[in-house]
C-alpha cells in the first residue's frame, strides 16, 4: 500500500508530465523530492493559468 505521500508524489508528476515536463536540472521526475515537485507544479500552473498574465482576455 503506498503512502499519502508516495500518492502526492505520483500525482503531482503525472500532472506535470501533462505539462510535457519530464526533466529539471538534469534529473528525472521520480528523483525529485516532493517539495521539488510541488515547486515546480506551481510554477507551471501559474504560468498556464487561463487568469495569468499571458493567457488572460485583455480588453484594448
Amino acid at each position: 500500500m503506498k503512502t499519502n505521500v508516495e500518492k502526492k508524489r505520483q500525482k503531482l508528476i503525472n500532472k506535470l508530465i501533462f505539462f510535457n515536463v519530464y526533466k529539471k536540472e538534469d534529473k528525472t521526475l521520480y528523483e525529485l523530492p516532493l517539495s521539488s515537485l510541488e515547486n515546480e507544479y506551481k510554477r507551471y500552473k501559474l504560468q498556464n493559468h487561463p487568469h495569468g498574465e499571458f493567457g488572460s482576455i485583455q480588453w484594448i
